[in-house]
């Protein structure tokens, strides 16, 4: 089996892997919200990283999708656990 962690995405390749347009990851990564880095210029990303980041974003639509309100979960309003 292929260890592609520490393979390196450019922005299209990104988009494509995940089915979003170029813009949504450029703007993304230039807002600091998805893993990236830059050579020459232009953006790259770790698919270890991409990947990490993926399961990260899964865990928190699910927690924030499951109770409307995060204070059953030890949190307080603004999302801050308690405790």
């Amino acid at each position: 089996m292929k260890d592609d962690t520490g393979e390196i995405f450019t922005l299209d390749e990104v988009a494509a892997y995940l089915k979003v347009g170029k813009r949504t990851v450029y703007r993304l990564a230039s807002a600091s919200k998805i893993p990236a880095f830059k050579v020459g210029g232009t953006w790259r990303f770790l698919r270890a990283d991409i990947d990490a980041w993926i399961k990260q974003q899964s865990i928190a639509v699910f927690d924030t999708g499951c109770e409307k309100d995060g204070a059953a979960r030890g949190q307080s309003k603004d999302g801050v656990r308690k405790g």
